[in-house]
């Protein structure tokens, strides 16, 4: 390699021309941007930036991916809601099939349930009760529908009323 300063005193014949090391051509110029690029460097990952994904956490676990299981009731009771809202939701305690505890908001006005009643339970949060993330299913097993429902009878376990003639 012949330095350039040697490149002066010889004929420039004998040396390369030197080039600038950066290029201008619109090719190489990168636009900016706000967005990072798609891949990692090198760097990022030896310094260890790829970690595998959070497993996903289930809302209702006690079910174990069933989309139902019957339960004992063990008590009822209400619950008081979070705070902007102000209310008495029915809840009840029970004992699922495969033995776990666990709160379930029991729906619609008006309900039959008592201790030692057998109740079919779905999964499903009641979003201003802390603590209950399981509904009961009205119209099945010991609990009944609800009574004069017109809309959204099945949600309700509700028939659907007599024409009348």
């Amino acid at each position: 390699m012949v330095l350039p300063f040697l490149c002066r005193l010889i004929s420039s014949s004998a040396c390369p021309p030197i080039s600038s090391p950066v290029r201008t051509s619109p090719a190489f110029t990168r636009a900016f941007t706000s967005t990072p690029s798609p891949q990692a460097t090198l760097m990022q990952v030896l310094r260890g930036c790829r970690k595998p994904q959070r497993a996903r956490h289930a809302v209702s676990p006690a079910l174990r991916n069933r989309p139902e299981m019957k339960g004992v009731c063990l008590k009822v009771g209400i619950t008081k809601p979070k705070k902007p809202n102000s209310a008495e939701r029915k809840t009840a305690r029970v004992r699922l099939s495969n033995g776990t505890n666990v709160t379930c908001y029991i729906p619609g006005e008006g309900h039959n349930v008592q201790q030692h009643s057998v109740v079919l339970v779905r999964g499903g949060r009641a979003q201003d009760c802390p603590g209950v993330k399981y509904h009961l299913v009205r119209g099945a097993m010991d609990l009944g529908g609800v009574g004069n429902r017109i809309t959204s009878r099945s949600k309700y376990g509700t028939k659907k009323p007599k024409a009348p003639s």
